[in-house]
């Protein structure tokens, strides 16, 4: 069956992410907003859109169109089921142009009241509906939102099944209790793509030696991994991520009723006060799976040496992949965030010989090395216009 995953800002990591899920393999179709995969096995769009960080909206393709307004028309009509009461409908269209869709709602509304419907259309001041207004106006619910993917002189026509859980991300960045803004916050969802980025398994033992208020290893418990440690040389923060784990277990959505954690669910994490250098210390060799993590990116404030910096954090990094290499396991993996420095001579990025005798995984197939999102060296990079320092991601392998 084929399934629409429509990309988040990034579409490299966006990318990057799926093909860690999915399988590079399952890939039909790339743009830098959708993509299309071919899924034999059965999932659960809902529950594989709360852990996928970098996916907007999940959807079903369920039929192929011309570019007309009857033709699409058509091929939306079987697809149509009428709950009681009234009925909402949403249409976006992703592709290289921006369509007038006013007409083809026009005709579905008419054909839908025919049938003796009380239908109202959704509509946006953009060509594609946000997740926010499918989610709040009911669409994968009690209505529907179909999406018209173009492709060449075709338009694959499909129905969103499940959008990013939004109000659930930003209680969990905005509403834990314990934060650090001073020394930067990772947002939830690029922790969970970085951990899919990991393929760990859920029983793998997965490490977050810089692990700061916890975001990695919370979100790690929410997506069900039964083997976490954190580490830190920050008293601190090793407080601050116990806080927010107990905060997890307890939350529950005031909006959905929805808890965070299922019972047990974050009883599982194991909290260390150790220097990332010397961390061999407290923790067996050929002990751990995975690490994931993003350590101390520099200062964040004020006027900035940027060579020194640079230097700085090139030797803490060395010293502390020295030590990652000999916890991990053979074949192992590292996804871990280095800073990039903006700079009027353009960005400024750490050494790749600081990797040492890891293997550099390249973050996308070579097929893909085109899409937005990706370094000169083939890495991912997460950041906004404007930011002084941006991130980029490095996966790496023993």
């Amino acid at each position: 069956m084929q399934y629409f995953f429509i990309l988040g800002s990034n579409p490299a990591l966006s990318l990057a992410e799926l093909s860690a899920v999915f399988g590079a393999a399952k890939f039909i179709s790339i743009g830098e907003e959708a993509a299309i995969m071919e899924i034999d096995q059965a999932f659960e769009a809902a529950d594989a859109i709360r852990r996928l960080g970098g996916t907007v909206k999940i959807g079903r393709i369920f039929a192929e169109s011309k570019t007309d307004k009857l033709s699409m028309l058509e091929a939306i009509k079987p697809a149509i089921k009428l709950p009681d009461g009234k009925y909402k409908f949403g249409l976006s269209f992703y592709g290289s142009h921006d369509p007038n869709l006013k007409p083809l709602a026009m005709e579905l509304k008419k054909y839908l009241s025919q049938l003796g419907a009380s239908v109202r259309w959704v509509t946006s001041r953009e060509k594609t509906l946000s997740s926010v207004v499918v989610e709040q106006n009911g669409l994968t619910k009690t209505g529907a939102e179909f999406v018209l993917l173009k492709a060449g002189n075709k338009v694959r026509v499909g129905q969103t099944l499940a959008v990013q859980a939004f109000k659930e991300l930003s209680a969990r960045d905005y509403g834990r209790p314990a934060r650090d803004d001073l020394s930067g916050m990772l947002p939830p969802k690029l922790a969970q793509i970085m951990i899919n980025l990991s393929r760990s398994k859920k029983n793998d033992v997965l490490l977050d030696p810089f692990c700061g208020s916890g975001t990695i290893l919370s979100e790690a418990a929410l997506m069900g991994h039964r083997n976490l440690i954190g580490s830190d040389n920050s008293e601190k923060a090793i407080e601050d991520t116990r806080k927010n784990i107990d905060w997890l277990k307890s939350y529950v959505s005031p909006r959905s009723g929805i808890p965070f954690a299922g019972k047990g669910q974050m009883s599982n994490v194991k909290l260390l006060i150790a220097d990332a250098r010397q961390l061999s210390k407290q923790l067996e060799p050929n002990s751990v799976d995975t690490i994931v993590t993003e350590p101390y990116l520099g200062p964040q404030r004020g006027r900035l040496d940027t060579r020194t910096v640079v230097r700085d954090l090139e030797d803490l990094y060395t010293k502390s992949l020295a030590e990652f290499y000999k916890l991990l396991k053979l074949g192992g993996r590292i996804v871990m965030i280095w800073p990039v420095f903006a700079s009027p001579q353009g960005p400024i990025m750490l050494s790749q010989k600081i990797s040492r005798n890891f293997k550099v995984i390249p973050a996308l197939p070579a097929s893909q090395n085109k899409i937005t999102g990706l370094s000169s060296r083939q890495t991912l990079l997460y950041g906004r216009q404007g930011q002084k320092v941006w991130r980029e991601i490095v996966i790496l392998e023993k």
